[in-house]
């Protein structure tokens, strides 16, 4: 007879059981396909077994300067090849990554490097100035306790070169100078806990400091293989970094394209005729994108956009923000093929899919975008995702009306909140965590996010989903794009305001008129409570990876003080 603690009493060995990591990935790379291009960037061409022995190099010289376990390693710079090469070359040094949004002004980043503990910090040459003034702002504030990181620059033959002599010229170690002290050679170790963290980054922080967001080895590997699974990512992709490698660790699809030995198209700048450019050229047959890039690929002059149509599919993942079903609707009829994914920097990548099923391709287009802009269901890597009362924490009911808050919760979750027990308590309450996200969950259980907790607007007692009333608005002809927020309203408390981008094309020589024609529009296509009672046009602020800045739009409302009672 076999009982349950025999099959279970067998042991862990060093033959069965290694820590789950996805540095092996590029070691893999290197000895299935040596040849294959790993990373392009300009005229810069690397192969995977460069790749590899670059990023020993990198974990080699990081030794040397005793940087490793327990220490952290900032990094500043663009969509180039060192900051691929920093997500296998640090962690094989034992220490930990942190990508800094490069649109930070110096104090924020000057707050991450001292939250971080950051050992090195390695910067482009174009962003040296901010990391030097981040650096003097953590001097002045440590009076003289200060012990200032090693400074690396990264020096690009496709930028100017002043910036370069400026920051060699003050001390800084420039990058491939410091990789030559490094053994290509060099014998890494993977971690002995996969429990062991990876990488380090930081939130937006647009009310508060920023929160340091903790990502284990276990969780990076996960995620890693879930991302490209629930896209179809091939072997072989040729994928273009239109996605910020510093969000996220770029979804975690850098350690993606090792997995399945692709191509890396780096981008410093990201534009649609530098999209389309790249499609052409190298054939790019995969990208990441929010819905702001979409929509500024959607609407790309003809100057710009000049190898339509397509000429092969291009798959894109778009997360970051609800995407307006105007603007997948327009991509698909470009050639693109659009998979919509929702995750969090607290998730390490996509935590939810909008899985298409073959029953929707039968129905209208305009339906099927529709569909395709909801969040959907969990990816392989989560145990569970729900959409819960804030009060009770029950499920809500699968009626597509009933709105609660989605939580996760599975092994791709990060570790928690850098030094801040408090954020974790609250984040983590009730055996989930708890992403903030207001949604509903359709009859098929696939979830549709309607706002952010903080962009609801509530006018006369009634909710107002801000991301609805922008999908409206999307549909207008002249709309490029659109972010709507509450303003103070002396009758109804809060009511919507649209602030609006127009397109190129529209006509802009009377905006009073544009602001009723669109105020019309939406009352023919929405409740009327809905309805923005102010319009203000211009350019939307901007994260470095494409979200609206809604703080700031509501600042600026309320700014614009309350909408007056008729007098009528």
């Amino acid at each position: 007879m076999v009982f349950a603690n025999d099959i279970d009493d067998l042991p862990k060995t060093a033959a069965n059981y290694t820590a789950l990591t996805p540095l092996w990935f590029v070691e893999r790379a290197a000895t299935v396909h040596p040849s294959r291009i790993s990373v392009i960037h300009g005229s810069k061409h690397y192969t995977w077994l460069q790749t590899y022995r670059r990023c020993r190099r990198f974990a080699s010289a990081l030794s040397k300067l005793s940087i490793g376990l327990g220490s952290t390693v900032s990094v500043i710079a663009p969509n180039v090849p060192a900051m691929y090469e920093a997500q296998f070359g640090v962690p094989m040094a034992g220490a930990v990554l942190n990508g800094i949004n490069i649109r930070l002004n110096a104090a924020t980043i000057a707050f991450i490097l001292g939250h971080a503990s950051s050992a090195a910090v390695i910067v482009d040459q174009e962003l040296f100035t901010l990391a030097e003034e981040a650096l003097k702002i953590m001097e002045q504030s440590r009076k003289g306790k200060f012990k200032p990181p090693v400074l690396i620059v990264i020096g690009d033959e496709s930028c100017n070169p002043k910036p370069l002599e400026y920051a060699l010229g003050r001390g800084a170690i420039e990058y491939e100078k410091f990789l030559e002290s490094g053994d290509p050679e060099f014998a890494w170790k993977p971690p002995q806990d996969e429990w062991q963290s990876i990488a380090l980054g930081y939130t937006s922080g647009t009310t508060a400091s920023p929160k340091g967001v903790v990502v284990s080895h276990r969780g990076a590997y996960l995620m890693a293989l879930n991302g490209a699974l629930i896209w179809g990512l091939n072997e072989g992709a040729v994928f273009l970094w239109t996605l910020p490698m510093f969000h996220g660790n770029g979804w975690s699809y850098t350690w993606s394209l090792a997995a399945l030995c692709g191509t890396s198209i780096c981008l410093r700048q990201v534009t649609a005729k530098a999209v389309y450019s790249a499609i052409a050229k190298h054939g790019v047959t995969h990208f990441c994108a929010a819905p702001v890039v979409l929509n500024a690929i959607a609407n790309a002059p003809p100057d710009d956009a000049t190898n339509l149509p397509l000429p092969h599919v291009v798959h894109i993942n778009t997360a970051g923000a609800p995407p307006p079903p105007a603007v997948l609707f327009a991509m698909t009829q470009k050639g693109f093929r659009i998979t919509h994914t929702y995750g969090l920097t607290e998730v390490t990548g996509p935590a939810a899919v909008c899985a298409k099923k073959p029953e929707w391709e039968s129905l209208p287009s305009e339906t099927i975008a529709r569909l395709n802009s909801r969040q959907g269901v969990r990816t392989i890597c989560l145990d569970s995702l729900d959409v819960v009362d804030t009060k009770t924490n029950q499920p809500v009911p699968a009626d597509g009306k009933t709105m609660g808050e989605i939580v996760v919760r599975g092994n791709c979750v990060m570790k928690g909140y850098l030094k801040n027990p408090e954020a974790n308590e609250e984040a983590f309450a009730n055996g989930w965590f708890h992403t903030g996200d207001l949604a509903v969950k359709h009859p098929d259980n696939y979830v549709e996010i309607k706002d952010r907790s903080k962009d609801i607007i509530i006018s006369g007692g009634e909710n107002i989903s801000s991301v609805e009333v922008e999908n409206v608005l999307y549909f207008h002809p002249a709309v490029l794009e659109a972010s709507v927020v509450a303003r103070p309203d002396e009758h109804w408390g809060e009511s919507p305001c649209a602030f609006v981008t127009l397109k190129p094309e529209a006509d802009k020589s009377n905006e009073r008129e544009l602001a009723k024609d669109i105020i019309k529009f939406g009352r023919s296509k929405m409740p009327a409570y809905w309805v923005p009672k102010s319009v203000v046009f211009g350019p939307l602020p901007k994260t470095a990876t494409g979200k609206i800045q809604k703080h700031i739009l509501r600042a600026k409302a309320k700014q614009m003080g309350p909408v007056k009672i008729s007098k009528l």
